[in-house]
């Protein structure tokens, strides 16, 4: 199994994290998928946490580059089902108030759209 999966749709693209940590030993990888995907159009990423228990800075960079694409090209990035440690960490960084956050994938789809 891969540390994350991408599946590209039609108007955008979800990435799977499918690790418990998201640090600094997968973020580089992420990082270099999340400008390769920007080059090719996508504007529209569902990032889905849904395995993730722990995140560093790394991690939260990797984040924010995947953030700062999307909105650049004129999309959007949103993550979603964050665990509770993910989700304080992201509040006490207080990038809750720039990021989009949604508790499920399906939420997570109707904010792209």
């Amino acid at each position: 199994m891969t540390e994350f999966t991408i599946n590209k749709k039609e108007q955008h693209a979800e990435v799977v994290i499918n690790v418990e940590k998201l640090d600094s030993s997968i973020s580089p990888l992420l990082k270099s998928e999340l400008v390769i995907l920007n080059s090719e159009g996508v504007k529209y990423i569902l990032f889905d946490l849904k395995s993730a228990r722990y995140c560093d800075s790394s991690g939260l960079s990797a984040i924010l580059v995947g953030n700062r694409l999307c909105k650049s090209a004129g999309g959007k990035f949103v993550i979603c089902n964050l665990s509770e440690t993910i989700k304080k960490l992201i509040s006490i960084s207080q990038l809750d108030s720039i990021l989009h956050i949604a508790t499920s994938a399906e939420e997570g789809l109707q904010k792209l759209s």
